[in-house]
Parts: structure tokens; C-alpha cells; sequence
């Protein structure tokens, strides 16, 4: 029997919910340890562990990406743990008994007396551990889990699972692991929860997806929908059973794609503001939830994913820019270095070749092309020195050149173009981040002050479509911690007034992210979506901005998640560049991967002959 998710779950979803058990059996011990690992009572780890997979199976029609479930089941997990520990704290001190395993209290008091103090002991030297080194003791203990599962369960580097694994050990003593190993196996889910799970899923109806052959995930889900809400009390075509919403009042724009030899119309649904009836404070856009951000996001996109050849040099924060159909790859960071290198990549032959170094090795700088001249601006170096120095490299000749110095000396800023001059935004001067824009005349080789952005930040996204320039996403406080929020927040800038204007936030806030535009949208892509500190998540979150509607989409994740990333576009494609994965405060191995994005709307998904293409959002190998 098929035993991925994707089967599993559309076999749920078409009403078989006996097959959720498979996946509560593949899932349970994870879940179950992860959920110790946060609240610390094997009692209460199993009432969460149920409530998991209870809600799991109640939103799983809400799961976007079929082959991302075990992550989704990890970030439910969390939040329920984060409920659960909410509630404990609200509510007055439990009677001893109420703590206790209902075995237990049939046993002599001698052996309560002794269990509870080695289950103490154990409690007393977890307690004195970091959260980070809970979680990969429970999974590796209570579940057995190996370094490579416990890296794919946890999205975190094989390396850094090793480090605090070890660096766990070391902390407590070798009797004491001993100790923990048997409390452990003591403390299992019972032999029947998967049983219990199925029993209880029976009797939980959920919203089952259409399945309508040769149709992508994505509008499958909008025509079951539409059909289930236009099917009640109506009156409809079963061979075109969208078209009642061609002659509504209300229709929006729509496109005729086929499936197989039977045409269906689709609607639009990327024609309304993003949350419409979900507004803050002076009707601005309110932030979404991150659970719901996909369904307050119209999915009105897609797209296919290619893996190219990988660059010479594995690197993070570096420029990207292209000219003449070839992109280049400028400084960036290393692990542990700042790198001055140039390389360069051509699409068509889908290979890399090295060029002519900068002058000054820099990393998180500033890399934009005017004129067929790239200009590397700004950034720092290993220790910490910010520049303020400006590069201009000519490809026809492969050599640099040292221009005027930027007024303001920083790093972590980002900059775009607009009538051949460039703009270079926010950033870190020193400590703090700046608001600071200030405006390169390369024809002049001249600086000139503009109006600050309105939000102070750094490590943002910023592009130009139709001679305006978006900033998005970012940090606002240097600090790596907790309540450091990452921000969703889009400003437009218009050169030619000199003034800001708050436009809809981005659905995910994002920072550490890279953006480029494709026929006058704007793709955000990767980064770390979540607040600085021990809980930072890397993401491969793919949303679009259409400027003229101010309006956000979902697309296609990329592949390879990760942050610190470049992003540079070409002859109607995205290409995404090295970067890293930022996980529990540290990075992982710094990356030479370059993907390949060909953004596509619901048209252009038709095939020569006329039908639907058979792959979706996915990585189609091209070697």
C-alpha cells in the first residue's frame, strides 16, 4: 500500500478517515516527544499529542502543500504547547493526585516515593537546559529519532542537531541520561492511541477537495469550493459548472484553461484587496495570523521550479545583478569570511565562469546594474567595519572602478533604480538602523539626500516597478531576541515627489528575504519569517505584489528554503542565488544553489495542445 502523505491525506480528505491512522502511526512518537519536550509531563505531552492529530485531521483541507505535512504538524504542535502552557499558568496550583498517572497511584507508596524522585532529579537537570536542547534529547531518547530525521523533523542542519546533542550530554551526567533513557521508555503513548485517534476522527467531518483530474492543487481547491457553495440550491452545467459565475454582477476577471478535452472557467479571484473586511487602525491592512496567511492571500499563482548549475562559490548576503542576459554574483559572506569574488552566470548555457574581483571584500552590500555598469555599494566586513565605498564594474572590459563614497557608511542596506539613478535605503550606520535615503547619479558621480523612509530598517527587500520603489520586510532592531518583530511592512517610494506612501503589508513578515520583479509584480522570496532568537524559522515562502491593486498573492515555495538569499531577474524569470539556513541563533552551511522560478498565471499553465501541464510548483530537474 502507497504510504506517502499526499495519498494518504487525499484519502482522507475523499472521506476515509480510517487512513488518517497510517499517518498518526508514521507521526505519533515525533509529536509526542516534541510535545514532552515543551511541557515537561508525559501525562499532559499525551493530551496534547491527541490534540494534535485531532485538529490536524479537522484542518486538513486547510493544508496548502501535501508534501510539507509533517512541518505543519510540527508548527501545530508548537502552538497547542504554547496553549496548553498559557493555560496552566492562568489557572491555580492542581492537586497532586491530578498529576499523576492513574497506574501510579495503584502502586505502594515506597515505589511513588522513589519514582517521583528520580523523575524529579531528571525534571531538576532538564529544567537547567535550554529549550533547543530539550527538544533533540525527547526525540532522540523518548523516540528514538536519528540526527538525519530529528534535521527534517526539526528544520535544522544534521550538524547542529549533532552540536547540541553533544553539547547536551555534556551538560548533565552520564547517570543521569542513563536515568532519563529508562524514565523515558517508561513514559511511551499507549499501545492503542492510534486506535483512540481513529475512533475519535470518525465521528469529525471535514471539507473535502474536489478532485477534478489534470487540475494543480491549488485550483482544485477553488473549484470545489465554488461548486459545493454554487451547487446548493442551484441549478448547474456538470460539464461547465463555473458558468453561473461568468454572468454574475459580482464575477471577477476570468480565463478559459481546459482539462483534458473539457473546458472550465476559472475565476480571478486576485481582484479583490488582500484582506478585505479585515482592516486596522485608518482601514490600513490588518497583519494576518501566519496559520491563515495563505487563505486571506488570493492564489492566483503559480509557477514551475528548476535547479541550475551551482555556483563556483558557496556564499550568503551577496549582490546579484544582470546585464546583457548574464548575472552576476558579487562578495557576500562565507561562513567565516567576507569574499571580494565575482562570478558569472550564463542562463542559456547554464554555466558559471569567475571574473574580476572587487577592490574591497564586502558582504551585505548593495548590488544594482545602471547603463550595462554594475555598482556594489556600502556593506561590512568580518569585523564589523561599514563602508561607504562604491564600485562600478563594466562586463565588457571585466574591470572596477572606485567612484564617489556614499555619504552615509552602513551595511545591511538595500537600494533599486529609477531613471538611471539609485537609491540606497536604510540600513546600519552603527548599532541602530537607519531611515536614511540617499541618491546616486552615476552619469555625475554625484550624492544627494531625500526624504527618509518612513520606517526605520534593515536587511529588507527593495524593487521598482513603473519608477517606484518597494521596501519590504526587514528588522527595525539589531538585536537577535525575542520580541524583536520581524516586520510585514511595504512602503512605496515615487522619486519624482520625494515622498513615502504605506502600501498593504506583506502577508508573512519576513526578513533576511530577497525580491525582483517579473511583468511589473514583485516576488518576496525566503527568508526568516518569525521573531529573532531561539525559535527563528528560515522559510522558502514565495508571495507576489501587484503595485497596481495593492494586492498579495501565494506563490509556489521555492525548493530550497533559506535566507540571506539573492534574487535577480531575467528574460521573465527569477533567479535565486546561495544563501543559508538560520536556525536556533546560528546558520547553517552557507549555500552555492541556484534556482530557477518561471512565474506562471492560470493561462499561461496551458500547454501547446491546449491542456492543463501536469506539474505545479514543482522542481523539474534540468540535467
Amino acid at each position: 500500500m502507497r504510504t506517502d502523505d499526499g495519498y494518504i491525506i487525499q484519502k482522507c480528505l475523499d472521506g476515509d478517515s480510517t487512513a488518517f491512522g497510517l499517518l498518526v502511526d508514521k507521526y505519533k512518537k515525533s509529536i509526542y516527544a516534541l510535545a514532552y519536550s515543551r511541557i515537561h509531563n508525559f501525562h499532559d505531552a499525551q493530551d496534547v499529542t491527541q490534540e494534535v492529530f485531532t485538529k490536524a485531521y479537522k484542518d486538513l483541507h486547510t493544508l496548502k502543500r501535501w508534501d510539507s505535512f509533517m512541518g505543519w504538524l510540527y508548527r501545530v504542535t508548537i502552538n497547542l504547547c504554547k496553549n496548553w502552557q498559557r493555560s496552566e499558568s492562568r489557572r491555580p496550583d492542581r492537586e497532586f493526585t491530578e498529576d499523576q498517572d492513574p497506574i501510579i497511584l495503584d502502586k505502594p507508596s515506597v515505589s511513588i516515593y522513589k519514582q517521583n524522585k528520580i523523575y524529579e532529579s531528571i525534571q531538576e537537570a532538564l529544567n537547567s537546559l535550554p529549550e533547543m536542547y530539550h527538544e533533540v534529547l525527547a526525540l532522540h531518547y523518548l523516540e528514538d529519532m536519528s540526527i538525519k530525521d530529528m534535521s527534517k523533523f526539526l528544520g535544522i542542519s544534521p550538524r547542529t542537531i549533532d552540536r547540541r546533542l553533544n553539547e547536551a550530554r555534556i551538560k548533565l551526567k552520564e547517570e543521569m541520561i542513563a536515568m532519563m533513557s529508562i524514565e523515558y521508555k517508561q513514559h511511551g503513548l499507549p499501545a492503542n492511541f492510534t486506535f483512540q485517534i481513529v475512533e475519535i476522527v470518525k465521528r469529525i467531518k471535514i471539507n473535502p477537495i474536489s478532485k477534478i483530474g489534470g487540475l494543480p492543487w491549488g485550483l482544485s481547491l477553488a473549484t470545489g469550493v465554488l461548486i459545493a457553495f454554487l451547487g446548493s440550491g442551484l441549478h448547474l452545467n456538470i460539464s461547465n459548472p463555473l458558468a453561473y459565475i461568468m454572468n454574475s454582477a459580482n464575477a471577477g476577471k476570468t480565463s478559459a484553461i481546459e482539462n483534458g478535452e473539457i473546458p472550465v472557467n476559472v475565476m480571478d479571484v486576485s481582484n479583490k484587496p488582500i484582506f478585505a473586511g479585515n482592516q486596522g487602525k485608518g482601514g490600513e491592512p490588518k497583519q494576518p495570523d501566519m496559520q491563515n496567511a495563505f487563505f486571506m492571500a488570493p492564489q492566483g499563482e503559480g509557477g514551475t521550479w528548476a535547479k541550475k548549475a551551482d555556483m563556483p562559490t558557496a556564499r550568503m548576503n551577496c549582490g546579484a545583478c544582470i546585464v546583457n542576459g548574464k548575472i552576476y554574483a558579487i562578495g557576500g559572506w562565507t561562513n567565516a569570511n567576507v569574499l571580494a569574488t565575482m562570478e558569472e552566470y550564463d542562463p542559456d548555457k547554464d554555466e558559471w565562469n569567475t571574473k574580476s574581483s572587487m577592490k574591497i571584500p564586502r558582504g551585505v552590500l548593495a548590488t544594482v546594474a545602471v547603463n550595462g555598469k554594475i555598482y556594489a555599494i556600502g556593506g561590512e566586513n568580518q569585523d564589523g567595519a561599514k563602508f561607504s565605498t562604491v564600485e562600478e564594474y563594466d562586463p565588457t572590459n571585466d574591470t572596477w572602478t572606485t567612484k564617489s563614497n556614499m555619504p552615509t557608511a552602513r551595511t545591511d542596506l538595500c537600494a533599486s533604480v529609477v531613471n538611471g539613478k539609485i537609491y540606497a535605503i536604510g540600513g546600519r550606520p552603527g548599532g541602530e538602523y537607519t531611515s536614511i535615503v540617499e541618491e546616486y547619479d552615476p552619469t555625475t558621480d554625484t550624492w544627494t539626500r531625500k526624504a527618509d523612509m518612513p520606517t526605520a530598517r534593515g536587511i529588507s527587500a527593495a524593487c521598482a516597478v513603473n519608477s517606484k520603489i518597494y521596501v519590504i520586510g526587514g528588522l527595525k532592531v539589531l538585536l537577535f531576541a525575542p520580541g524583536n518583530p520581524v516586520l510585514s511592512t511595504v512602503e512605496e517610494y515615487d522619486p519624482a515627489t520625494d515622498k513615502w506612501t504605506k502600501k498593504a503589508d506583506m502577508p508573512t513578515a519576513r526578513c533576511f528575504l530577497s525580491a525582483d520583479a517579473v511583468n511589473d509584480k514583485i516576488y518576496a522570496i525566503g527568508g526568516i519569517a518569525v521573531e529573532m532568537g531561539p525559535g527563528e524559522i528560515t522559510v522558502p515562502t514565495v508571495e507576489i505584489y501587484d503595485p497596481s491593486t495593492n494586492i498579495w498573492t501565494k506563490g509556489p515555495d521555492m525548493p530550497t528554503k533559506r535566507s540571506s538569499l539573492s534574487v535577480v531577474s531575467g528574460d521573465g524569470k527569477l533567479y535565486v542565488i546561495g544563501g543559508s539556513v538560520i536556525s536556533g541563533g546560528a546558520s547553517g552551511p552557507v549555500m552555492a544553489t541556484v534556482e530557477e522560478y518561471t512565474p506562471e498565471g492560470w493561462q499561461s499553465v496551458v500547454s501547446s495542445q491546449g491542456r492543463i501541464a501536469t506539474k505545479w510548483g514543482q522542481v523539474r530537474q534540468s540535467k
